[in-house]
């Protein structure tokens, strides 16, 4: 069976229990985040669906939206791919953040903002990561992250260039950040291998 038939046929228990995994990667993030900046981050996952990678662009605002990109190979039991998605202006805001910047004042990206930005998606693999081993024991560990800072539509085109024909269908789990009074919004995207997804599941008890 395809991969993408695999994810088309999810039940609700199925993605409930994928849900549970982004909920508690979400919390992981969340604290781990808070103690780096020194500032408190609420996060919490208001959304699991299944799009065509296609359509990814679409879900942080069309193919022409400026947009950094993190993007990260995952290897041991069930290999997938995760790429991490924030508009320009969330990026500039979290960069601002880190590194102590009052906010506004980050405008581009030097070597430092970039290395703070992929940081950021270590962190956040890294949470779901742990989440997917607390849940399931399958051990998983995300390679050295590559960041991209350009138009949605063209990180998405590279990315599917290097999954080739992994999947055409993602599993999205659209991760929203809360600091203070100001709204950050980032979409991590989870792509399972072909058989991944059936390994996750049937680890969790609902394959």
């Amino acid at each position: 069976m395809a991969i993408s038939d695999d994810i088309l046929e999810l039940s609700p228990v199925q993605l409930d229990a994928l849900r549970e995994i982004g909920n508690v990667g979400a919390g992981n993030s969340a604290t781990a985040l808070s103690q780096i900046i020194n500032h408190r981050i609420d996060m919490n996952v208001p959304q699991v669906s299944i799009v065509p990678i296609t359509e990814v662009p679409d879900l942080v605002g069309g193919p022409d939206v400026m947009v950094a990109g993190v993007f990260l190979r995952v290897y041991g039991a069930a290999p997938s791919n995760i790429l991490f998605l924030l508009p320009q202006e969330s990026a500039f805001y979290l960069v601002d953040m880190i590194l102590g910047k009052p906010h506004g004042e980050t405008k581009t990206l030097d070597f430092m903002d970039e290395s703070a930005l992929m940081e950021i998606g270590n962190i956040l693999a890294g949470a779901y990561l742990n989440a997917l081993f607390n849940l399931t024991k399958l051990s998983l560990l995300p390679s050295i992250p590559a960041l991209a800072m350009d138009m949605a539509g063209a990180i998405l085109s590279v990315v599917l260039i290097q999954l080739g024909q992994m999947g055409d269908h993602a599993l999205v789990i659209e991760t929203e950040f809360q600091a203070d009074e100001d709204g950050i919004k980032g979409h991590f995207f989870l792509v399972p291998d072909p058989g991944s997804l059936d390994t996750i599941l049937t680890a969790v008890g609902v394959g």
